[in-house]
């Protein structure tokens, strides 16, 4: 495309608008892909790695003398993730 001439110009303006088009209606579909899906009862995200059940084993660890990285290892979880669900709820509490 010759950006000097005026026809030029034109038709990159044109291709843009277009772009812009199509790029608008993606996000119009992909928003009402999702409300459609959390009406049905769907979240997103993945599940958590950390469940209540497992928090509360931890916690009974960590109270026995363990620390977070000894726990974490006996729950089959990280350290990191274990630190997070512990923050969090911590956090929660407060």
């Amino acid at each position: 495309i010759d950006t000097t001439t005026p026809g030029g110009r034109l038709i990159f303006h044109v291709f843009g608008a277009l772009g812009q088009f199509e790029r608008d209606l993606i996000r119009e579909r992909t928003k009402a892909g999702l409300t459609a899906a959390a009406a049905r009862g769907r979240k997103g995200g993945r599940k958590p790695v950390v469940t209540a059940d497992k928090l509360q084993r931890a916690r009974e660890h960590i109270a026995n003398g363990l620390n977070v990285r000894e726990a974490a290892t006996r729950l089959k979880v990280s350290k990191t993730a274990l630190y997070t669900a512990l923050q969090s709820t911590s956090a929660a509490d407060s």
